[in-house]
């Protein structure tokens, strides 16, 4: 392999419309005072002509959308109009030659998989080896898992796990497995409150995941589907619940030990995250690089809990029924035995 395996060269490189589009706008070549100028554009552009004359005639008439929907625009300011349809004219001259066959997508940019299949080439869940291994595809080997953020949301933290990974995430094919091998040991790390949706309020309910048909992967493939089903790992044991861990008594030893067990260590165990082990009573009150994480007689007070209040300050979370049993048992001094 080397680099033009996957990535072309980018000497012929001839951009999708909308790039085009938006770089001319964030020029300011194209006015962005002018409405729905973007739209007009890309559909103007995108349009299959059997000639190139036949296209720079449909972007003219581009215009008549003007004289028709938008005339006090046009009256005033006629020149942006004119300059914008030049600009998209000159656009689809230097991109597309009907006589070639040759236009954006002819030269399409391998990199990504937005307008073509680019990195789902070959990261696409169907290429599989002899033991119907794929090569994998995750898609925070690239990128992060997104984060959705409205009109309303400021700033948006976009949180970057470096803990490590999970066993079943490790399977080759977990990406196109992880729907059909849901399970509650996913709570550990994750807020899966109704999974596969797309309302935006858990990691399970992401739009920016399940709100796209991923044109070009093999989730849906048939055949497919059937070797995966095969190596569908068993479901694994449930983790302790709230009522199972709090038969002792509420100190470190007698309840506290079982929740972080059950939650925490296996990223805040040996050389845990931030410095942090949890698995003793010692090593927990010692605290993190941070500082310390318990300050007993004052839950409110206390790092851990802090963190655990709201899903934006930590990525795995107590049930309301746990965290409400680490308050008490920090407000009544946060006893070892």
């Amino acid at each position: 392999m080397d680099c033009i395996t996957c990535h072309n060269r980018i000497t012929h490189l001839v951009n999708q419309p909308e790039t085009s589009i938006d770089i001319a706008l964030e020029r300011g070549i194209i006015s962005p005072t002018i409405p729905d100028i973007r739209r007009l554009a890309v559909d103007a552009l995108r349009g299959n002509y059997a000639t190139k004359e036949l296209g720079m005639a449909a972007i003219a008439g581009v215009k008549n959308y003007y004289i028709t929907y938008q005339p006090e625009f046009l009256d005033s300011k006629p020149e942006l109009i004119d300059k914008a349809i030049s600009v998209i004219q000159e656009i689809y001259d230097q991109s597309v030659f009907p006589d070639q066959k040759s236009d954006w997508n002819s030269h399409s940019n391998k990199v990504g998989h937005r307008y073509s299949p680019g990195c789902f080439r070959c990261h696409d869940g169907k290429h599989l080896n002899e033991n119907q291994q794929a090569v994998r595809l995750e898609c925070n080997l690239c990128h992060s898992i997104p984060v959705v953020a409205g009109r309303e949301d400021f700033v948006t933290d976009i949180e970057i796990s470096r803990g490590p990974e999970p066993e079943s995430h490790l399977n080759a094919n977990w990406i196109s497995l992880h729907r059909d091998a849901f399970d509650t040991s996913c709570q550990n790390c994750h807020n899966t409150s109704n999974p596969g949706g797309t309302d935006n309020t858990s990691f399970c309910s992401n739009s920016a995941c399940h709100g796209n048909k991923w044109e070009y992967a093999g989730f849906d493939a048939p055949t497919l589907r059937q070797i995966l089903m095969e190596q569908i790992p068993a479901a694994a044991e449930a983790p302790e619940t709230p009522a199972e861990i709090s038969t002792g008594p509420l100190t470190y030893e007698g309840t506290i030990r079982a929740l972080l067990n059950a939650r925490c260590t296996a990223c805040h165990g040996s050389g845990g995250m931030k410095g942090l082990d949890l698995r003793s009573y010692t090593s927990l009150m010692k605290g993190s690089v941070d500082g310390p994480v318990i300050t007993p007689g004052d839950a409110e007070g206390s790092l851990l809990v802090q963190k655990q209040s709201g899903p934006q300050n930590h990525f795995g979370q107590f049930s309301p029924d746990e965290l409400a049993k680490i308050k008490d048992w920090i407000n009544t001094g946060a006893p070892e035995k």
